[in-house]
């Protein structure tokens, strides 16, 4: 399930579903408002957009009740969330998902919005999508990198090769077509053992990270490879790794990866063009897509909007 794709002067929802917004953030939230609005959106704060009744955050029933309202609201023709955090999960418990499937749009996040992208993919049908977010997104001057794969993904519809914005390598040579999953890497573990977290089976698994630590890094592939996600992709696509620490370290997530799955063949191929402080293509989760790692390329092989 596909939603339509966005016009310009259509609503778009702003929703806080994992960390609050904080004073220090506000000039952020409000410079990516700015941006948006600038390209002919109205943008609509959910009730709670701004909330942080438990001291940390908003309740999860807050959040969920955000999320439910706005994808019942007619009028509002995407949904996206102003940053991540570390409890998007919290509120899973409470989304609605027959609203959701009587009503979809578009929905956007990244990092922590790891958990509901994947989350309303398993449980609804409907394709999400991977891309800025209101703060760390929009709000940090973005380049004509963010502005035209916003626009080409939602807007026009473009599917066929993503666009590349920097050094793509080939960790592990090889071709694969599946369906993508993934997001943060920390934060899709946060679905493991949940009945949130997708299938694996006939995927193209992308994860990027922020923060990174050899040890961590090497755990949570292990404990991917335990819950027998590598015997059921199809590929990993690893994206921008930000942590100033990694430049102290001689290894990289991508050599780790390859060292845990030494016994399988997938191809990997490590990328530049989403994740954390760095310009972003907007990746439809729940599309299925081609990756050549030999050739450095990445393909939609479905319309992600209609």
């Amino acid at each position: 399930m596909v939603p339509l794709r966005l016009k310009k002067h259509d609503k778009i929802g702003i929703i806080s579903p994992s960390d609050p917004i904080t004073k220090e953030e506000m000039k952020q939230f409000e410079k990516g408002t700015k941006y948006l609005s600038e390209l002919g959106f109205t943008l609509i704060q959910s009730r709670n957009c701004l909330s942080c009744s438990m001291g940390y955050s908003a309740t999860p029933k807050e959040k969920a009740d955000d999320i439910n309202n706005m994808f019942a609201d007619s009028s509002i023709k995407a949904i996206i969330c102003s940053q991540g955090g570390a409890n998007a999960n919290a509120c899973l418990p409470y989304v609605d998902w027959n609203i959701i499937r009587s009503n979809p749009k578009i929905f956007m996040g990244i990092s922590d919005i790891t958990t509901l992208l994947n989350a309303i993919f398993l449980k609804t049908g409907l394709v999400t999508f991977h891309g800025n977010d209101m703060i760390w997104g929009f709000g940090r001057e973005p380049q004509m990198y963010d502005k035209k794969e916003f626009s080409e993904r939602l807007m026009s519809g473009k599917i066929g090769d993503l666009k590349s914005n920097g050094n793509r390598v080939n960790i592990r040579g090889g071709k694969a077509e599946g369906t993508l999953i993934g997001g943060n890497l920390k934060c899709l573990l946060k679905l493991a053992g949940t009945t949130f977290l997708p299938k694996f089976n006939n995927t193209l698994l992308f994860l990027e990270s922020f923060g990174f630590d050899p040890v961590v890094c090497d755990s949570a592939f292990n404990q991917l490879k335990q819950m027998g996600v590598f015997d059921e992709i199809k590929g990993v696509i690893i994206g921008h790794i930000f942590d100033d620490r990694e430049k102290q370290h001689s290894i990289h997530m991508e050599d780790i990866l390859l060292n845990v799955s030494k016994e399988y063949s997938f191809p990997i191929l490590k990328i530049d063009d989403f994740g954390h402080n760095c310009p972003n293509t907007v990746i439809p989760v729940g599309v299925k897509a081609s990756m050549d790692a030999d050739n450095q390329t990445i393909t939609l092989l479905e319309n992600c909007v209609e």
